[in-house]
């Protein structure tokens, strides 16, 4: 597996970010401030994520999407534990904001991420239309966040 940061025409990648963020104009608030990182498996694009500098030594992951078909083989743990590395000497805590349903919740609880705090009707305040994620509305939105230090 190889990971690449993406500087130019991040934009490219809408399609795989629109799997994580449904909304495009939310997506536009974080993608130029932040860092693309795109995973590459056998030459073919499987994974990305976006992380934005929070200040106080915290980074966010913004997005993080695997294509489906491509889901459930370690693409996004890999990209996880790869940017939590990257990031390990410039900051303290890697943070990631997402929807509270039991598919995702668990996902990151198993990959070294702890609860942080909740934001409520986060996705029914910001999003145009409501939002589903494996059935279930999202309405909260959930932080995690897990230690870079020691990593």
């Amino acid at each position: 597996m190889n990971v690449v940061i993406i500087n130019d025409n991040k934009k490219d990648f809408l399609d795989l970010l629109l799997l994580a963020d449904e909304q495009e104009n939310m997506i536009d608030k974080y993608l130029d401030r932040g860092v693309l990182f795109a995973l590459y498996d056998n030459n073919s694009l499987k994974s990305i994520c976006v992380v934005t500098d929070e200040e106080n030594n915290t980074f966010e992951i913004q997005s993080l999407a695997t294509y489906p078909q491509f889901q459930g083989k370690g693409y996004a743990k890999y990209l996880i534990n790869h940017v939590c590395d990257y990031y390990k000497n410039k900051g303290t805590t890697m943070i990631v904001g997402t929807g509270d349903t039991p598919i995702i919740v668990p996902f990151y609880e198993n990959n070294g991420f702890v609860f942080s705090h909740r934001i409520e009707n986060y996705f029914i305040k910001h999003y145009d239309a409501p939002m589903f994620e494996h059935g279930v509305q999202l309405k909260d939105k959930v932080y995690f966040k897990r230690a870079l230090r020691g990593v």
